[in-house]
């Protein structure tokens, strides 16, 4: 398997996490998107809108973080586990993969970018839909994990951007749930962390 990204995406790194706590060996290739690497007609062959993560495995070959998710947890995880089959646990994983690519990504995701990348994009209003976010969130965390009380794609997704929200300058430290979700799933076997960065507040509330 080859995958392509880079190291300070969290779409990436939910992708690497997946592949490391799935045990599957994988070859890492750095997209150079200020290069525009993105944009040649190669990677646009496998990725049309120029987007990271892009997954070739064999002849498949993938775009889109949570569709690669999906993709390796149907194909290697034939216990469903991290996907469960049963169908209200199915489609409470499913709202969480929504989630990730919904309001995860227009808040903790789009404020980092911000502080991280310096994207030209309102901080305060990112930074208010990723309170919202964590404040619905922490008064709804009863389980270990966020699909009742085993792991699964649900904690992969929405770990990488969520643990670096502080980047992005949204403090965690009002969630207490949160952040002992987040140290279970740094607690896996398996667990790879993101780089961080020097950005956001202050180093103490970094989560990983």
């Amino acid at each position: 398997m080859k995958l392509h990204g880079i190291p300070l995406s969290g779409h990436t790194h939910r992708v690497q996490l997946f592949l490391s706590l799935l045990g599957l060996p994988y070859e890492f290739a750095t997209v150079d998107m200020a290069a525009g690497a993105n944009r040649t007609p190669a990677f646009l062959a496998m990725s049309p809108f120029g987007e990271i993560p892009v997954l070739e495995d064999g002849d498949a070959v993938l775009a889109d973080s949570t569709a690669i998710l999906v993709y390796l947890a149907l194909k290697y995880d034939a216990g469903g586990r991290w996907l469960p089959r049963e169908p209200l646990a199915a489609a409470r994983v499913q709202r969480w993969l929504s989630t990730a690519s919904g309001k995860i990504a227009y808040g903790p995701a789009a404020a980092r970018l911000v502080t991280v990348f310096g994207a030209r994009i309102d901080h305060d209003v990112v930074k208010a839909i990723a309170v919202r976010l964590f404040d619905t969130m922490e008064g709804e965390l009863a389980g270990p994990f966020l699909v009742g009380a085993a792991p699964t794609l649900a904690d992969v997704a929405a770990y990488s951007y969520i643990a670096h929200a502080p980047e992005g300058g949204v403090s965690l430290l009002p969630y207490p749930r949160i952040r002992a979700w987040l140290d279970r799933v740094r607690a896996l076997p398996g667990f790879v962390a993101m780089p961080s960065t020097v950005a956001g507040v202050a180093p103490e509330e970094y989560a990983s």
